[in-house]
C-alpha cells in the first residue's frame, strides 16, 4: 500500500490490503476491434484495501488517466429480456412510490440512456442524462424536448440539479472520490430538502461472501455495502430513508434526501464494520482456493477433450479469465449484444461471437458468468438443440468436478450442475 493513503470516503487511516489482482485490463468492456490490440491492451494491477473506520472498500493504487469513457465503452444489458424486464419494474417501482409523474428527473451516468428513457415515459417525466458514454443514436428518442443527454462527466460545473429525482445507476463504483462526488452533488441541491435521491451500486457483502472474484476489476475503484454507503451519504449531508438489495442481491440500492444538518437515524438493513471487517477476512484467506478449483475443472475439461465457452463478455468474464487463466481452455466468448459480437476480449484475445455460433461449434461446458441470466441462456441453448453442462461462475462448490463429462446426445433439455 502507497505511504499516506487515506480512505476516501471518511479520509481514515486505518486501512487493511486484502486482496491483489495483478496486471489486468485497465477496461473491461472498451471494445477491442482487433485480436492484436486486446492482447496489448494497457494493463496496471490492483489492491482492494479495507478501511477499519467506516468499511468502505477501494483500490489503493487506482489510477484514474488510464481511463477512457468514450462511444467505444459497451456496458449495457439492455439486450437481455430477463434484465429489461427488471428495469422496467425498477421504473414502476420508483415512479409509483415516489409519484414521478409529469416531474423533472436526472440521472447521473446514465450510460446509453435506458432507464431515463423509462422514467421519463413510463411516468410522463422531462429528463436529463449525463454520461461521456453516451452514443447519440442508439435509442429511438423522438422526444428530445423531454429527454435531453449531456456528454460529459458529472463534476461541479455540471447544470444545477433542478430535479425532484435524482438517480445515478451503476457508476458511484466507478468513482476514485465518492466523498468527493456526495459532496458536490449535496451542493448542487441546496435547499432542495424534498429532493429524493437514488444510488444504485454493486453490493460487496455479496461479493464478498460468495467469493465472487469475477466481480472485482479495474474499472470498480469503490466497494460499498449498505452500512458504508449509508454513513458515506449521511456525512455528507443527507437523510438515508431505504437501502434496499435487489437483481440476486447483486445490487444494493440506497434512497436519501438532502438533510436540514438534524440527526439522522441508522438503519436496521446497515451491518457493522466488524461484521464486514470478518467478510473481508474470509475472502482473503478462502478465495485462492476457489480461484484453484476453477482452474482444476479446467484442467480436467482440457484432458477430456471438452469445449467449454464462456456465456457472457462483460467485465465478469475478464476478470475470471485473467483470475483463473485459462489459457487454451478457453477458445470463446458468447454475447446477445450485437455490438460486443466480433470484437476480442480485453488482455486475453477470444473473439466475442453470437450464440448463434454455439449451433456448429457445440460446445460440451457453457459457463453463464451472470448466474442471473441461467435460465435464460438455458431457453437460448435449447432452441438451438444443445446441451451442454451449464455451470454458472459462482457454483463451483456445488458441483462435482467428476461430473464434467461429454455433452450427451443434443435434446433440449440442458443440464445444470
Amino acid at each position: 500500500m502507497p505511504d499516506n493513503i487515506v480512505c476516501p470516503a471518511c479520509n481514515g487511516s486505518s486501512l487493511s490490503p486484502f486482496y491483489r489482482a495483478p496486471a489486468i485490463p485497465v477496461h473491461s468492456v472498451l471494445q477491442m476491434y482487433t485480436r492484436e490490440s486486446a492482447l496489448s491492451y494497457r494493463k496496471a494491477d490492483l489492491s482492494l484495501a479495507f478501511c477499519r473506520s467506516c468499511g468502505f472498500i477501494f483500490n489503493d493504487i487506482f489510477d484514474p488517466s488510464v481511463h477512457e469513457y468514450s462511444e467505444d465503452y459497451e456496458e449495457t444489458q439492455g439486450y437481455s429480456e430477463a434484465f429489461n424486464s427488471f428495469h422496467r419494474a425498477l421504473a414502476r417501482d420508483l415512479i409509483d412510490r415516489h409519484n414521478l409523474r409529469g416531474r423533472r428527473v436526472i440521472e447521473i451516468g446514465c450510460g446509453k440512456g435506458e432507464f431515463l428513457l423509462l422514467l421519463c415515459r413510463m411516468g410522463g417525466n422531462s429528463g436529463i442524462g449525463i454520461d461521456p458514454a453516451y452514443v447519440e443514436g442508439r435509442l429511438e428518442v423522438n422526444d428530445t424536448d423531454r429527454v435531453q443527454f449531456i456528454r460529459e462527466f458529472y463534476s461541479e460545473g455540471s447544470p444545477d440539479l433542478e430535479a425532484d429525482f435524482v438517480c445515478c445507476k451503476m457508476t458511484l463504483e466507478h468513482i476514485a472520490a465518492p466523498g468527493q462526488l456526495i459532496t458536490t452533488l449535496r451542493k448542487s441541491l441546496r435547499d432542495r430538502l424534498d429532493t429524493v435521491v437514488y444510488f444504485q451500486i454493486p453490493d460487496v457483502t455479496r461479493v464478498l461472501s460468495e467469493m465472487a472474484f469475477w466481480d472485482i476489476y479495474y474499472e470498480h475503484c469503490s466497494y460499498f455495502s449498505a452500512g458504508s454507503l449509508a454513513r458515506l451519504f449521511r456525512s455528507r449531508g443527507f437523510e438515508v430513508t431505504r437501502l434496499d438489495t435487489m437483481y440476486g442481491d447483486q445490487y444494493l440500492t440506497i434512497e436519501a434526501r438532502p438533510s436540514a444538518n438534524g440527526p439522522c437515524p441508522v438503519l436496521p438493513e446497515e451491518e457493522s464494520v466488524e461484521h464486514l471487517a470478518s467478510l473481508v477476512e474470509r475472502f482473503s484467506r478462502l478465495v485462492p482456493g476457489q480461484i484453484e478449483l476453477w482452474r482444476e475443472l479446467f484442467r480436467r475439461s482440457r484432458e477430456r477433450g471438452l469445449r467449454t465457452v464462456l456465456w457472457g463478455s462483460g467485465s465478469k468474464a475478464v476478470a475470471f479469465l485473467h483470475a483463473v487463466d485459462t489459457t487454451n481452455c478457453i477458445e470463446h466468448v458468447v454475447d446477445i449484444n450485437p455490438h460486443r459480437q466480433g470484437t476480442f476480449i480485453a488482455g486475453k484475445g477470444q473473439e466475442i461471437a453470437a450464440p448463434e455460433f454455439l449451433r456448429e461449434y457445440r460446445p460440451d461446458i457453457v459457463i453463464a458468468m451472470n448466474p442471473i441470466y441461467e435460465q435464460e441462456i438455458g431457453k437460448q441453448l435449447a432452441e438451438m438443440d444443445l446441451a451442454p453442462t451449464l455451470l454458472s461462475a459462482k457454483r463451483i462448490d456445488e458441483c462435482l468436478l467428476d461430473a464434467v463429462r461429454p455433452a450427451r446426445p443434443a435434446t433440449k433439455a440442458v443440464r445444470t450442475v
